[in-house]
């Protein structure tokens, strides 16, 4: 049976998923952040490299196990789309939903919002960069 002939996985189950990828980039995050630290790496350099080696072990999980890859994207296109908006939405909305909302509920709420709208974010622009669609 060839892959156009199987039947695509359900948006419940790339869901799930995503969200199991999403568990091990944040430990490899961390991980990696943490290592950096110890190897005298500085903070933002060690955050830079540590977000970008999940990121990368994030777009391969979720393009391999996640989503359904499609063919029309270039691996190089699919890869710099996931990046760009990976760091755009995950960077972004959390400095956001800190800066609106760290005075009225608090600093860690705040962050656990933001973390949460840009997962739903992540997940649609994860999506459109693998398999080149949001909705569907």
């Amino acid at each position: 049976m060839s892959d156009a002939d199987r039947p695509g996985r359900s948006t419940g189950n790339k869901i799930v998923r995503f969200a199991i990828v999403g568990l091990a980039n944040t430990a490899i995050d961390l991980a990696g952040f943490f290592v950096l630290l110890k190897l005298h790496v500085p903070p933002l350099p060690a955050n830079i490299a540590a977000w970008f080696i999940a990121v990368t072990f994030s777009f391969v999980a979720n393009g391999f196990w996640s989503f359904e890859r499609d063919p029309a994207i270039r691996p190089r296109v699919a890869f710099l789309r996931f990046v760009s908006l990976g760091a755009l939405i995950s960077l972004g909305v959390s400095s956001l939903s800190i800066a609106l909302f760290a005075g009225i509920a608090g600093v860690w709420p705040a962050k656990i919002g933001g973390v949460v709208v840009a997962a739903v974010l992540n997940f649609l622009a994860a999506r459109w960069s693998i398999e080149g669609r949001l909705l569907k």
